[in-house]
C-alpha cells in the first residue's frame, strides 16, 4: 500500500470513529425530561417539600377514613383531655380533646381538607385569569398592553388583606366565596410575570414562523407561548398556595372565614386561644401544621424553579 493510500485509510478510519462517537453521544444524550428527573432526585428541598405536601393532600382526601372519630361528636365528660405526652392523658384521644370534648386529632385531620381545597383551587383559578391577561398584553403590546398594565396597577394599589376581609364579610365565609376572593387577589402576580416573559418569547423565530404560516393568535398563545412559560406558572402556583392557605387561616381566625363547628386550622387556633395558657396544645398543634405545610410548599416551589430553570440558581 502506498503512503497516500495509507493516509487515506487513516483519515477514513478516524472519520468513521468520529462518526461512531457522535452516534453514541446522540444515542446516550439525556433528554430534557431525563435531566429534570436527575435534578429532582438530587434536590433534597424539593423531595422533602413534595413529600410533606403529598402527605397532607392524602390526609385531606381520605380524612373520613383516617380520622378515628367524627370531628363533630361532643362528649362534655371528656373535655380538655391532654395529649398522650401530658398528664392524665389517654391513647383513645391521642392529641387530646377540645373544650366540647371533641377528638382533636380528628378535627386537625378534617381541618386539612379546607386548607388544601382553598390552597389548590384558588391559585389555579388565579393562574388561568392572570396568565391569559399577561400573555395577551405581552403578545399584542401597544394599547392592549397599556390596558393590561392599567388593570395590573389598579390591582396592586388595592390592599389585599383588607379587600379580602371586606368581601368575605359581605358575601359570607363559605369555601366557594373564599376561593373566588383569593383568586381575585392573586391573578396580578401571574399577569406581571407572564407579560414580561411573553414579550421576550414574542420575538423568537418560532413565533414568527407560526405567524408566517397563518396561525391564529389563540393558537399561537396556546401552542407556542404557553408551553414555554409553563414552568413560571407552576412556580408561582406553588408559592401562591402557601399564601392562600395562610390567608384562609387568618380569615377563619378572625371569624370571617369558615364558621364553626366546621374544623379548619384557623378555626382551631381561634377556638383554643382562650385556653392557650393552660392548654397550649389547642393552639400549637394547628399552628405547627400550618407552619410546616407553608414551609413545605415553598420548598417544593423553590425546587421546581431549580429543576426547570437551573441557570437561575444562585
Amino acid at each position: 500500500m502506498t503512503p497516500s493510500e495509507q493516509a487515506s485509510a487513516t483519515i477514513g478510519s478516524s472519520e468513521a470513529a468520529n462518526a461512531e462517537a457522535e452516534d453514541i453521544f446522540e444515542v446516550y444524550s439525556p433528554t430534557p425530561y431525563e435531566l429534570m428527573k436527575r435534578r429532582a432526585r438530587s434536590h433534597p428541598g424539593f423531595l422533602i417539600g413534595t413529600a410533606v405536601v403529598l402527605a397532607v393532600f392524602f390526609v385531606a382526601v381520605f380524612a373520613p377514613l383516617i380520622a378515628p372519630f367524627d370531628p363533630f361528636d361532643q362528649d362534655i365528660s371528656r373535655r380538655l383531655i391532654n395529649p398522650v405526652w401530658g398528664i392524665d392523658s389517654s391513647w383513645l384521644n391521642a392529641l387530646g380533646t377540645d373544650a366540647f370534648g371533641r377528638d382533636y386529632l380528628s378535627r386537625v385531620i378534617h381541618g386539612a381538607r379546607v386548607s388544601m381545597i382553598v390552597g389548590i383551587v384558588a391559585p389555579m383559578i388565579a393562574a388561568v385569569i392572570g396568565s391569559l391577561i399577561g400573555m395577551i398584553g405581552g403578545y399584542y403590546g401597544g394599547r392592549v398592553d397599556a390596558v393590561v398594565m392599567y388593570l395590573i396597577n389598579s390591582k396592586l394599589a388595592l390592599p389585599g388583606l383588607v379587600v379580602a376581609l371586606s368581601l368575605v364579610a359581605v358575601f359570607g365565609g363559605e369555601v366557594f366565596v373564599l376561593v373566588l376572593v383569593l383568586a381575585f387577589l392573586f391573578w396580578d402576580r401571574y399577569a406581571i410575570v407572564l407579560r414580561t416573559v411573553t414579550q421576550q418569547i414574542r420575538a423568537q423565530d418560532f413565533v414568527t414562523a407560526a405567524e408566517a404560516v397563518g396561525c391564529s393568535v389563540p393558537r399561537i398563545i396556546l401552542t407556542e407561548i404557553l408551553p414555554n412559560v409553563m414552568n413560571q406558572i407552576i412556580v408561582i402556583l406553588t408559592l401562591e398556595m402557601a399564601i392562600a392557605i395562610l390567608i384562609e387561616a387568618t380569615l377563619s381566625f378572625l371569624g370571617l372565614g369558615i364558621q364553626p363547628p366546621t374544623p379548619t386550622w384557623g378555626n382551631l387556633i381561634a377556638e383554643g386561644r382562650n385556653f392557650m395558657f393552660f392548654k397550649p396544645y389547642l393552639v400549637t398543634i394547628p399552628g405547627i401544621c400550618l407552619f410546616f405545610l407553608a414551609i413545605a410548599i415553598n420548598m417544593m416551589g423553590d425546587g421546581i424553579r431549580d429543576i426547570t430553570a437551573p441557570e437561575g440558581r444562585n
